[in-house]
């Protein structure tokens, strides 16, 4: 510390552009002495360039030009080794090329004191360099589909949500940012989910594809679970494997919550990780049971892709209807007409409900009337479940799964005595 102090400021900049242009120049050294061929520059090139940057920005001031022009030199330099490696080679990357243009820019970002940007480009670019195998791996292994969903999430998150007014319209004091907001945070679980179920393809059993397709969406999950018990005929598996995507569906249900109204999440998180812990525990004991088929039983359900632009603005449009209903229910009909509707939300899809309940607590709806009608509408959703698989698994898994998913419904209304 006290050699900090006593070097002069350019002294500490200087140490510093030497520092990372040699980390830069070491990696490209070492690849250049394990490939065996013309490769520009290596541990004394790289801080060359690096101080040719850090002393044409000293000279320039405040005037950019002259570090462009620098830029454009350098680049030139960099130009006639491509050329040469080109002539020696059919086939020749630019990666070390692009490397030196990225250590003058670090040192002349270092003299204008942004020594975190500098920094940061510094270690990004010595990660893609040493992780040249891993990335072509990945990059073979990622199919063109996967990458526009990862565009479509981009879109939905990063470019549609900053465009939109924060602020409340209209009667029911719609707020299209919060609205969308919903809308992304919902569509970021599932395709966390939808991206481990990918990574994992193939990978564990019926129990990790509950695990994850309960964060997905623990409906279509039942749904698939069930159609696939009925040829599989492993009662116990899939009905505590149904189990537990919908003790999943809670702790997602947590994170919404508390994201969206942290009153509500807080007033229901207790009740609702208690319900999560009891039923994943229960749906794994229950899946230890011996069946009369016991072979081992691989992964077979694939999500479809959660980012559909069309499926997100209809859930938009579904969001809201389902705010402004809240707001009439609570209005006219009051608290018992708010647990009609959530009732009969649950036999649909309960996301819409539920985050409209997370824009309504507090304000127009009371926080014990909208924690009333989030456990009445999830535990009717866990009763169409059962339903569900009753009518599409066999008949074993069918009872097995409704009486679970019954009692786990009955369980979710228990809170209900203490509000």
């Amino acid at each position: 510390m006290d050699l900090y102090r006593w070097l002069p400021p350019d002294a500490v900049k200087i140490v510093l552009v030497l520092f990372l242009s040699f980390l830069i120049g070491l990696e490209r050294e070492e690849r250049k002495t394990a490939a065996g061929s013309y490769s520009f520059g290596g541990v004394r090139t790289f801080p060359l360039i690096g101080f040719i940057g850090y002393s044409i920005a000293l000279l320039s001031g405040a005037q950019l030009l002259p570090v462009i022009l620098g830029f454009l030199v350098v680049g030139g330099f960099l130009l006639l080794s491509y050329w040469h490696k080109l002539s020696r080679a059919e086939a020749a990357g630019v990666t070390t090329e692009m490397s030196g243009l990225t250590t003058y820019l670090i040192g002349a970002l270092v003299y204008y004191d942004h020594l975190w940007i500098a920094t940061a480009l510094s270690v990004a670019s010595l990660l893609l360099l040493e992780l040249k195998a891993g990335l072509e791996t990945l990059a073979s292994r990622t199919e063109p589909h996967e990458i526009f969903t990862f565009a479509k999430f981009l879109l939905l998150s990063a470019v549609i949500l900053p465009a939109l007014p924060n602020q409340p319209f209209g009667r029911f004091h719609i707020n299209p940012f919060k609205t969308w907001l919903v809308v992304v945070a919902v569509s970021t679980i599932s395709y966390g989910s939808y991206v481990l179920q990918k990574v994992t393809k193939q990978r564990g059993g019926v129990l990790l594809a509950a695990l994850l397709g309960g964060a997905y969406s623990s409906t279509v999950t039942t749904i698939a679970m069930s159609r696939r018990a009925a040829r599989e005929h492993r009662p116990h598996l899939f009905a505590g494997g149904m189990l537990i995507a919908s003790g999943v569906m809670y702790l997602r249900l947590v994170a919404l919550l508390t994201l969206f109204n942290r009153p509500l999440g807080a007033m229901m998180a207790p009740a609702f990780l208690v319900l999560a812990a009891i039923a994943i525990f229960a749906g794994w004991l229950w899946s230890r049971r011996e069946d009369a088929d016991s072979s081992p039983i691989k992964r077979e359900f694939e999500p479809g892709n959660p980012l559909e632009l069309l499926a997100a603005f209809l859930f938009a449009l579904f969001f809201l209807g389902m705010l402004v209903a809240t707001q009439l229910a609570t209005t006219y009909l009051g608290r018992a007409g708010v647990n009609i509707l959530a009732a009969i939300m649950g036999v649909t899809d309960v996301d819409p409900f539920i985050m409209g309940m997370t824009q309504a607590a507090g304000t127009l709806t009371p926080l014990k009337v909208a924690a009333t009608a989030v456990m009445i509408a999830a535990a009717s959703n866990n009763l169409i479940k059962g339903i569900y698989s009753y009518c599409l698994a066999d008949r074993k898994t069918g009872i097995q799964s409704l009486s679970l998913l019954i009692a786990l419904a009955v369980a979710g209304l228990v809170p209900l005595l203490w509000l």
